[in-house]
C-alpha cells in the first residue's frame, strides 16, 4: 500500500477524507492535533498585543512541527498510512503569518532551518516521503461554510476572515509550484461531499486508488 497526505485550507474537510480513505484503505490515520493543542485557541482569540508579546504564532509552528514530524517519521516507517495534514504544508502556514508580520523575520529563520533539518532526517527513513497528497480546493465561500458548520467556537471571529482569506488566495499556487514531496490528486470540494453524499465518498476512494496505481507504475 502507501503513505498519503491529505491537504488543503482550514475547514475543506480534511479529517472527514482522511477517516473515508483509513477505512477504505485499511491504513491507519494521524490526525492533526487540535482538541489536545494548547496553543490554537489562543492563536485564534488572542488581541495584536498579546500575539506580539506571547509569540503565540511562532509557538503554534513550532507546535504542529514537532506533532506532524512524530506523525510523519512513523508513517513513513511503517509504509501504510493517512495522514490529516502534514509537514509539508507547516511551512506555507508559517510563511504567510511571516507576511502579515505575526512571525518575525527571525522566528521564521529558525522555524525554516528546524523544518530542514526534520526534511532531512526523513531521508534516513526506508520511505523518504509520501506517495500521494490528496489535496482539497474549494472557493472561499465554501471555506468559510465548513468552518462555520464545524462550529468550533475559537474559529468563528469575523475578525479572522482576512486571516483565513490571505491563507485562502495562495494555496493553490503554493500546492503546485512549491509541493515536491509526491504526487497530487485535486478534489474539488465546492461540489464533493464525502459525508453528506455516498456517491462523492465513493467516487473519491476510487479515484485515489487509480492515481495510486498510476504513482506505482512510474515509481
Amino acid at each position: 500500500m502507501a503513505v498519503i497526505v491529505v491537504g488543503g485550507m482550514i475547514g475543506l474537510g480534511k479529517t472527514s477524507v482522511a477517516t473515508l480513505l483509513g477505512e477504505a484503505l485499511g491504513s491507519q490515520v494521524f490526525y492533526e492535533s487540535v482538541d489536545e493543542n494548547p496553543i490554537l485557541p489562543l492563536f485564534y482569540t488572542s488581541t495584536p498585543e498579546e500575539i506580539e508579546s506571547k509569540r503565540y504564532p511562532f509557538l503554534l509552528q513550532l507546535y504542529f512541527l514537532d506533532t506532524r514530524f512524530k506523525a510523519i517519521k512513523e508513517a513513513l516507517v511503517h509504509r501504510h498510512n493517512v495522514l490529516d495534514r502534514s509537514i509539508y504544508e507547516d511551512w506555507y502556514f508559517a510563511r504567510i503569518n511571516k507576511q502579515l508580520g505575526r512571525i518575525s523575520d527571525l522566528e521564521f529563520t529558525i522555524y525554516e532551518n528546524l523544518a530542514n533539518n526534520m526534511l532531512e532526517e526523513l531521508e534516513e527513513l526506508p520511505k523518504k516521503a509520501p506517495d500521494l497528497m490528496v489535496y482539497l480546493k474549494g472557493s472561499f465561500e465554501t471555506v468559510m461554510y465548513r468552518i462555520g458548520l464545524r462550529g468550533r467556537s475559537f474559529e468563528q471571529d469575523p475578525a479572522l476572515v482576512e486571516y483565513y482569506r490571505t491563507l485562502w488566495r495562495d494555496y493553490d499556487d503554493w500546492v503546485m509550484h512549491h509541493y515536491h514531496a509526491s504526487q497530487v490528486l485535486i478534489v474539488d470540494m465546492d461540489t464533493t461531499d464525502v459525508v453528506g453524499r455516498q456517491e462523492d465518498a465513493e467516487r473519491l476512494v476510487v479515484q485515489v486508488k487509480e492515481k495510486l496505481q498510476l504513482v506505482a507504475a512510474v515509481g
